[in-house]
C-alpha cells in the first residue's frame, strides 16, 4: 500500500490516504505508534445491513510492546481487545488481535495477528482513510483522532459477503504507558 498524498487527494491506485486536512482531526505529537501506546477503553457499535441487525462491543483493548520472541521488527506493538459482544440473540465474550510494525516515517504497517497483511495507519495528521481486499468484498476504515486520549475507527464493509458499518471509539485508560 501507498501513503496518501499531502493534500488528502488519493492518488491513483493508491489503498490509502491522508484524509487529516479537514481540520476535524487533533494532531497527535510522536508519531502513530507513540500516540497508540498504552490501555483503551473500547465501545463498538456494528449494523449488519443484510441482515438487519444491530449490535455492540464493550471491552478493553492495550497497544503494548510485542513480545521479543516474536520475531518483529523493534518497536512492534501488539494490539489486544477482549469484552462482551451483544448482536442478535448472541452475547458473550469477544477478542481481536493485531500487530502494529513501526514505519521510518512515523506511519505503521498493521497485520493480522497471523502476520498477514491489514492496512497502512498514519495518524501524523490526526485523520487517516485505507482499503483492505478481501476476497471481493471491501473494507474502507477512516480513523479520526478526536484528543489526546480518544480516537474512532469508521469501518464500512460491502461487497457479495457482506454489508455492515462498525464504529468503535477508544478512549485512553490512564496514563499511556
Amino acid at each position: 500500500m501507498r501513503a496518501g498524498t499531502p493534500d488528502g487527494a488519493e492518488a491513483p491506485g493508491s489503498s490509502v490516504r491522508d484524509v487529516g486536512t479537514s481540520g476535524q482531526s487533533w494532531r497527535p505529537s510522536g508519531g502513530t505508534l507513540g500516540f497508540l501506546r498504552g490501555r483503551w477503553r473500547a465501545e463498538r457499535n456494528l449494523t449488519d445491513f443484510r441482515q438487519g441487525l444491530a449490535g455492540s462491543f464493550a471491552g478493553e483493548a492495550a497497544f503494548a510492546d510485542a513480545p521479543a520472541d516474536a520475531g518483529l521488527r523493534a518497536g512492534a506493538l501488539a494490539y489486544r481487545e477482549q469484552g462482551e459482544l451483544r448482536f442478535g440473540g448472541h452475547r458473550g465474550p469477544a477478542s481481536r488481535s493485531l500487530i502494529f510494525l513501526p514505519l521510518p516515517d512515523g506511519t505503521a504497517e498493521v497485520l493480522f495477528a497471523d502476520g498477514r497483511p491489514f492496512y497502512r495507519l498514519d495518524l501524523r495528521s490526526g485523520c487517516w482513510q485505507a482499503e483492505h481486499p478481501c476476497g471481493e468484498d471491501q473494507y474502507l476504515v477512516t480513523v479520526r483522532v478526536s484528543g489526546a486520549d480518544c480516537f474512532t475507527e469508521d469501518w464500512r464493509v460491502s461487497g457479495p459477503g457482506k454489508d455492515y458499518a462498525m464504529t468503535t471509539t477508544l478512549t485512553r485508560i490512564g496514563v499511556p504507558a
